[in-house]
């Protein structure tokens, strides 16, 4: 078929980009794998809903790979990003590849169909009908009608029924047996679409399972996948539309929490508050998070392997759907973690969705971890704790991350929030050294630490800064002028309980090098590091500052 013909179809509304419209192709090919080049065979037309690009330079190597193995033309959908990128254009021109834009309303299915029969200038009948019916799908999102319209119009115009699933099996729509188990399969398939009992799982957007939401269909349908796609497809939209709403306020939480790690003045912390709808005398927590691989080897080795062959299950590629002139539909892994977010914004992800779309500030400035103020309306912080351990125990069927969290007490008033920032920080912490020694409940409320990091955590920045700049200013001055290390000795001294000979082992330097330099401490400060009451106040000073 001709790339002219199709461009003539006004129905489809495809737009040519660069490149020559007068070339033929001789199958479609739909992929979003980075490098689909072993599944080509040159000929083709290759669609793709840009789901590989994660920045400019993914362009060049996936244009690359179709330009090597002979394809005649590319066609990018609209729907994931809203545009075909400048530099996707510029890497088909530079290749000579002939580049078409695919509208949001045109599904690749109908495209597919459309070359098999090679029509002339018009759509036949059944193509007609199934561009209508996608157009229709797509409506029921664009004209706000949510999740339950679309279920409603997907029944009536594909006979497709189900639910739509968070990873920790929090049905958002339609009606599903046994929703956890559902999520479980979902988390640990090796690919998707797979068969879950009497279900189809498809994966809904590109982002890590953690985060992510599943499409339960109900029924077999491995052998019409293309509906389970366009079905798919339209819940991202809508997810992506709902995103929209709570893009504002995920960054007023954010600036909210960068305010109060910079000490703002209370006022205008307790207004920042208000501003992200929690009152002034209304009692909450903060919640810190990070989504980060297992460290323990024996859970990783028996993490499924199909999924650890491609390093599985981060934000780098989808499930795709490959069809051939044969009918052949080949389905790709899910992302590679290695490529996908920061383990912040990743526990952002995976704990706003805990959290049933509580906003959160996710990588604040200041603060290691997503971070998350949750209104205690009717609930206690042990009551908090408790959903989030279901929730963190839900994703542990994940092979390739854990959830590690941590829990402050409960808070009121912004003047609350910083301490609150660093207790929750704090219990993150100790869910981080218990999930790298091997341990299951990585939910740390500030109930199991009370250690001098929560005593800290109450005293004024400007006070704890003073201290910390009273005993350690002398000595960095000294490292600052010297190129000296008297600060960093300092530290691993007290943390090896005084001994030198670990001490020095530890700074790989000689003993008496240890030796000399805590004699300069004790000179430049006046204090007698034989002293537990002077090497008290000195440990004190290094976590204060």
């Amino acid at each position: 078929m001709r790339i002219s013909d199709l461009l003539a179809i006004e129905e489809l509304g495809l737009r040519l980009l660069t490149g020559d419209p007068r070339g033929e192709f001789d199958t479609v090919h739909i992929t979003d794998l980075p490098d689909p080049g072993r599944y080509l065979s040159g000929g083709e037309l290759v669609l793709t809903g840009l789901l590989w690009r994660h920045g400019p330079a993914d362009s060049a190597g996936f244009v690359g790979a179709l330009a090597a193995a002979g394809v005649s033309a590319l066609g990018a959908g609209q729907a994931w990003l809203g545009h075909v990128p400048g530099d996707l254009v510029a890497a088909c021109e530079s290749a000579g590849l002939t580049l078409l834009e695919v509208p949001t309303e045109v599904s690749f299915r109908t495209l597919a169909d459309l070359a098999g029969r090679r029509p002339s200038g018009h759509l036949p009948g059944d193509v007609r009908d199934a561009l209508g019916r996608h157009r229709r799908l797509v409506a029921a999102v664009a004209e706000g009608g949510g999740l339950p319209e679309l279920f409603a119009t997907t029944a009536a115009e594909l006979g497709v029924t189900g639910a739509v699933l968070s990873a920790t099996g929090r049905v958002i729509v339609g009606a599903a047996d046994d929703p956890a188990r559902l999520a479980r399969a979902y988390l640990t398939a090796p690919r998707l679409p797979c068969r879950a009992g009497r279900h189809t799982l498809f994966g809904v957007g590109r982002g890590h399972r953690a985060a992510g939401w599943v499409l339960a269909c109900d029924g077999d349908l491995m052998g019409r996948a293309d509906l389970g796609y366009e079905l798919a497809a339209c819940v991202t939209l809508e997810r992506s539309r709902m995103e929209e709403g709570r893009r504002v306020e995920r960054r007023l939480a954010g600036e909210l929490v960068a305010a109060a790690l910079a000490d703002t003045d209370p006022a205008e912390l307790n207004a920042r508050l208000r501003t992200c709808g929690i009152d002034a005398t209304e009692p909450y927590a903060v919640v810190s998070a990070v989504a980060s691989p297992v460290a323990d080897a024996a859970r990783s080795a028996r993490a499924n392997p199909a999924v650890n062959a491609v390093t599985n299950a981060g934000k780098s590629q989808v499930a795709v759907n490959a069809v051939r002139s044969a009918g052949e539909r080949v389905t790709g892994p899910r992302p590679d973690v290695t490529r996908g977010p920061d383990p912040a914004t990743l526990g952002g992800q995976a704990l706003e969705e805990l959290l049933d779309g509580e906003v959160v500030a996710a990588g604040a400035d200041g603060a290691d971890g997503a971070i998350a103020l949750v209104p205690l309306r009717g609930l206690t912080a042990g009551g908090l704790a408790e959903r989030l351990r279901r929730g963190a125990g839900a994703l542990a069927a994940l092979p390739d991350a854990r959830l590690r969290v941590g829990l402050s007490g409960a808070l009121t008033g912004a003047a609350a929030l910083r301490g609150g920032i660093e207790e929750a920080g704090h219990a993150r912490r100790v869910a981080d050294a218990r999930a790298d020694a091997g341990g299951a409940d990585l939910v740390v409320t500030s109930d199991e630490i009370y250690t001098h990091a929560l005593l800290l955590a109450t005293v004024p920045g400007d006070v704890r800064r003073s201290f910390a700049d009273r005993l350690l200013a002398p000595l960095l001055d000294y490292d600052r002028r010297h190129q000296s290390d008297l600060v960093r000795t300092l530290g691993t001294y007290l943390d090896c309980a005084g001994s030198w000979n670990s001490c020095a082992a530890l700074l790989h330097v000689h003993v008496n090098t240890v030796r000399y330099r805590i004699r300069r401490v004790e000179e430049l400060t006046g204090r007698d590091l034989s002293s537990m009451a002077d090497r008290v106040d000195f440990f004190l000073a290094l976590r204060a500052g």
